[in-house]
């Protein structure tokens, strides 16, 4: 049996979490082993009691085999104190230092991209999660003078760009990917380009069978709005696979539709869409749903049920090749009646 922690957080986080458990229930209900705890964290938690996640309750998700995370944040906490400690705490404590980012197009007509008709997009992101320039090292001095200094380092360890890059050749040699491409700034910050190509050439020549290659972030860019359809498994650093996953989301229908994951092998993963929390839409019932259900299909993957991750895959792109969507996508449904059309497909 399979037990996974869910979080639905704020705004819209509630409203698409709601479905993306419904979908859950439907395949718990057809015989797949899954069971599901909800939490509380979140800014209502925050603002009612001051604690946002404790050491305890950190602790205790680790009885779980995955987290589902709906989303995090709210106008009423501006320093955004809660969401820090509630999405940060939970990468830290579990060190979940795969950010995975799959961009996949499922309907042509939502790509920005005249060529997305005739050639597919499939593209999965490795973004290395717990360095670079979000380990939160850094300072200001000088503050709020003419004279101020803002200083942000840039943490690449090899240990931590090792097993990121360790991660991105296995999953291409597990699921038959063809290339995995490195982007970087070595040109601009030789010292960490420096240590990610040593490593990727490294890692690489024990993967003879999966072709390797390093282009620089910004030519990347470029080539993946030319041609994204050359592009197979990316591994990048935190800053750059930030930037480069939401431009990826966008080529195949915008955060909408972006599942992602934080995993550590051997540990539980926590999957979040991407989309935010959306606070000027929330409770209005109009907030898509689609994102959230397809890491429920990520979430599934990991938890060893693929077969039943296609499925709602499938369901998805049924329901938008059939316009049986929230307006967003072009259809006309609410949130409730997206997430209602997905599971009558699944059950």
């Amino acid at each position: 049996m399979a037990r996974i922690a869910v979080i639905p957080g704020d705004g819209i986080g509630v409203e698409v979490t709601r479905e993306a458990v419904r979908v859950l229930d439907t395949l718990a209900a057809r015989g797949v082993p899954l069971t599901h705890q909800t939490f509380d964290f979140g800014a209502e938690r925050y603002l009612r009691t001051g604690s946002a996640i404790t050491e305890d309750e950190l602790r205790g998700l680790g009885a779980f085999d995955a987290m589902f995370l709906g989303a995090i944040g709210d106008p009423r906490v501006p320093d955004h104190a809660h969401a820090r400690a509630i999405l940060l705490g939970i990468r830290f404590h579990f060190d979940l230092y795969i950010n995975l980012r799959p961009a996949r197009l499922i309907d042509a007509r939502l790509s920005p991209l005249r060529s997305a008709d005739a050639d597919p997009i499939d593209i999965v992101i490795f973004r290395e999660n717990t360095e670079g320039v979000y380990a939160g090292l850094g300072g200001r001095l000088r503050r709020d003078t003419p004279d101020e200094i803002a200083i942000e380092e840039d943490i690449n360890t090899y240990r931590g760009v090792e097993r990121i890059i360790r991660a991105a050749f296995k999953y291409a040699e597990r699921h038959g990917r063809r290339r995995v491409t490195l982007t970087d700034k070595a040109n601009a910050m030789p010292n960490a380009g420096a240590l990610w190509r040593r490593v990727f050439a490294e890692v690489g020549a024990a993967h003879p069978e999966v072709a390797r290659e390093a282009v620089y972030a910004d030519a990347l860019a470029l080539d993946l709005v030319r041609r994204p359809s050359r592009y197979d498994v990316i591994v990048a650093p935190n800053l750059f696979g930030d930037l480069l996953s939401d431009l990826a989301a966008a080529l195949v229908g915008g955060l909408g539709l972006a599942p992602s994951a934080n995993l550590h092998p051997g540990r539980p993963g926590l999957f979040e869409p991407v989309h935010g929390s959306a606070p000027d839409i929330a409770g209005q019932g109009v907030a898509n749903p689609l994102a959230a259900i397809l890491t429920t299909a990520l979430m599934l993957d990991e938890l060893g049920f693929a077969a039943e991750a296609e499925r709602v895959r499938h369901a998805v792109g049924t329901a938008l090749e059939r316009g049986e969507t929230t307006p967003d996508l072009g259809g006309s449904l609410g949130t409730e009646e997206t997430g209602a059309r997905i599971c009558a497909a699944l059950a």
